[in-house]
């Protein structure tokens, strides 16, 4: 199992691929047959071209993670909360709070985010 400070640290490059728009750097972090959940409750995404694509779609308006607090760990599983930052016709922002949990190589099997249209603050309506 992946120690606190590797789990940590794959967070850190998944922070770092949003600010340099790298999906290939994301998709990095998964193992082949990892699954992306975002948001929870929507169709998942399996595997690394369906996860390359789901970033690549996500990264289009540049978006910006900053972490809103230190990652947790245990059993496998990071968990941690940042916002997604937005900058067009003003900054807009989305609270989350992502999950992952890692294989014995330290590579990230599943990921799951924890939003909703309560956690988005600056568009349209809000």
């Amino acid at each position: 199992m992946p120690s606190h400070e590797q789990m940590v640290s794959a967070v850190e490059r998944y922070v770092e691929a949003f600010e340099k728009s790298d999906p290939e750097m994301v998709v990095s972090l998964y193992a082949p047959d990892a699954t992306v959940e975002d948001p929870i409750g929507t169709p998942i995404h399996r595997g690394h071209d369906a996860i390359r694509e789901f970033y690549t779609r996500s990264m289009t308006m540049g978006p910006k993670l900053e972490l809103d607090g230190p990652v947790r760990t245990g059993g496998g599983y990071a968990a941690f909360p940042f916002s997604v930052v937005l900058d067009y016709g003003g900054q807009k922002k989305i609270e989350v709070i992502d999950t992952f949990k890692f294989d014995e190589e330290g590579k990230v099997t599943e990921m799951r985010a924890f939003w909703s249209p309560a956690n988005m603050h600056g568009f349209e309506g809000q």
